[in-house]
């Protein structure tokens, strides 16, 4: 999903689906993929993959508009190579730097969720508590109640909680450096109504709001803090962090991110901004193969035992607009033409777009682009575009 700001909401719905499409994952609207190309041969021996990544890369930046792609993919024995197409500045014609850091976007909520649910391991957080247990009095507006929203319906959408992102300042460009403290992202959501906990799933990024100060409070530390030491440095992941206060540059090597006002618009390079308005649920920096590794090891086993990961891919339906793809705790999964789901999330944010997934046979991938979807000259296209991408590289 995507913590889509303000610019979002001025593209068609249409759009904004089809971009969640984009991502097998999303931001403010919903990132999937909406047809899983239908001509995408079934077959799954991994053999031509390789060739297909960079094949989809230079399709996303010559027929979809991307200015820069980059990928990393990871065969079913854990080989991994990265791949780039396109230019990592318009302006200066450089080079995509090869698994380069972008803005992850929605990637970061399953960061978030993996923490927390190891907290749920070690008997500190229970998923089907109220909020209201750890967060007494804070989660309450019209339509909106703690004492009856679970922990569970926070990580899975379903808590009726209204996003926040859908009633930001529209100017994104103008207001980039602004900083916006966490209590203030839900005391915006809860201008609006809620819906009745349990009713329906609603991508909201106010839940992860929510479920960041939850950890916190548990913690005692910094959500900052708490992810960095539990997940990105028990698994090395050396080029991923969670920008500090008020940090608004990316740390090593990366393509610059574009953004336009509207579709097809004046790209202009948003690289440098103050990510405090997606927190918790989209704020971390990494790159292609660290976002890979990340998924590979939540599928694996390796970041939480067997029966919290069974919950994680315990999934409900989402929308039909959406073809299949359906959401458990901070984690989808969406359908591949050759048979078989892919397991991921995926996220956008201002400047970058990633998506992905982890494949039935273990193959992986990671691809990221530099302007969402919305920023091209044919949003729809160009969100289909990145969804087959991903699919394209997992039937190859």
């Amino acid at each position: 999903m995507t913590v889509q700001p303000p610019a979002s909401s001025s593209t068609p719905q249409r759009h904004r689906r089809a971009r969640a499409v984009a991502t097998v994952a999303a931001l403010c609207a919903v990132a999937t993929t909406g047809a899983l190309v239908a001509g995408t041969p079934a077959y799954a021996s991994g053999g031509s993959a390789p060739r297909e990544v960079q094949r989809q890369l230079d399709g996303l930046v010559r027929d979809a508009g991307f200015p820069g792609a980059l990928a990393t993919y990871e065969d079913a024995r854990g080989r991994s190579r990265d791949y780039t197409a396109g230019v990592g500045s318009l302006e200066t014609g450089a080079r995509v730097p090869l698994d380069g850091q972008v803005r992850i976007g929605s990637n970061s909520k399953t960061f978030l969720a993996v923490a927390l649910l190891q907290l749920v391991d070690e008997g500190k957080v229970d998923l089907d508590a109220p909020v209201e247990t750890y967060l007494p009095g804070l989660v309450h507006g019209d339509g909106v109640d703690g004492s009856a929203i679970t922990v569970r319906q926070l990580l899975q959408h379903t808590s009726g909680i209204p996003n926040y992102t859908a009633v930001m300042d529209h100017d994104f460009l103008s207001t980039r450096h602004h900083y916006v403290e966490p209590r203030e992202l839900l005391d915006l959501a809860l201008t609006q109504p809620g819906t009745p906990p349990g009713s329906r799933w609603d991508y909201s990024n106010t839940n992860y709001v929510v479920a960041g100060l939850i950890v916190q409070k548990v913690a005692g530390r910094p959500l900052a803090e708490v992810i960095t030491d539990r997940v990105i440095e028990p698994l090395r992941l050396r080029d991923t962090y969670v920008p500090d206060r008020g940090e608004e540059a990316l740390r090593e090597r990366h393509p610059l991110g574009y953004h336009a006002a509207e579709p097809g618009g004046e790209l202009q390079d948003i690289t440098v901004l103050d990510p405090a308005w997606a927190w918790g649920a989209g704020d971390i920096v990494s790159t292609p193969s660290d976002l890979n590794a990340f998924f590979v090891a939540l599928m694996d086993g390796t970041l939480l035992p067997p029966a919290l990961l069974a919950q994680v891919q315990t999934t409900v339906e989402t929308m039909p607009e959406l073809h299949g793809m359906r959401y458990g705790l901070a984690l989808m999964s969406t359908p591949l033409s050759c048979g078989g789901v892919a397991w991921g999330h995926g996220g956008s944010i201002p400047g970058y777009e990633t998506g992905g997934g982890v494949g039935p046979d273990g193959r992986s991938v990671t691809v990221a682009v530099t302007a969402l979807p919305a920023a091209t000259a044919d949003p729809e296209r160009a969100a289909e575009r990145l969804a087959h991408a991903v699919d394209a590289v997992l039937c190859a």
